[in-house]
């Protein structure tokens, strides 16, 4: 199973737009949100994604209601952190901001996904992985970066736009 991860969008369409094409370009199975969507319109472009959305609320998703609304409309599932799922024989959790992973991290927990910093983050430790794929919403052609992330063999790809 593929699963694609994108986090702090921040409402910047264009680059969701991007990140949609390239998402359904790599055929992922699910996509996985680590907050900061920001506006509601945001998910109505996510909207057009070959695969089912979930995700979390990050620190600058102000407008929950409207977000809520937006994301029942579309299908997606959206909550507070930490998120917990059972996806290909793998336990993740998702989590906005890495402290929030203090508390949330367990030991049944193989994958923890998170945003927050806009870095790329690839942690292995004791056949667990720590995985944020960086910047997404900034405006230098090139650089900004969603995920890939194979729970099968537990590997990490990097789409770079």
């Amino acid at each position: 199973m593929r699963i694609g991860v994108v986090s702090d969008t921040h409402n910047h369409l264009r680059n969701v737009e991007r990140i949609v094409e390239l998402f359904n370009a790599a055929g992922v199975d699910r996509v996985v949100h680590t907050g900061d969507i920001t506006q509601a319109r945001t998910l109505a472009v996510l909207g057009r994604l070959q695969a089912p959305l979930v995700g979390v609320y990050g620190n600058n998703d102000v407008e929950r209601e409207a977000l809520a609304t937006a994301a029942a409309d579309q299908g997606f599932q959206l909550a507070e952190p930490p998120l917990e799922l059972s996806w290909h024989g793998r336990q993740i959790v998702v989590v906005h901001d890495p402290r929030e992973l203090d508390g949330a991290l367990r030991p049944e927990h193989q994958v923890a996904l998170h945003g927050h910093t806009h870095l790329r983050v690839e942690e292995r430790s004791n056949g667990r992985l720590v995985f944020n794929p960086g910047e997404c919403a900034g405006h230098l052609t090139g650089h900004n970066a969603i995920g890939v992330l194979d729970l099968e063999l537990l590997t990490t790809e990097i789409l770079l736009f």
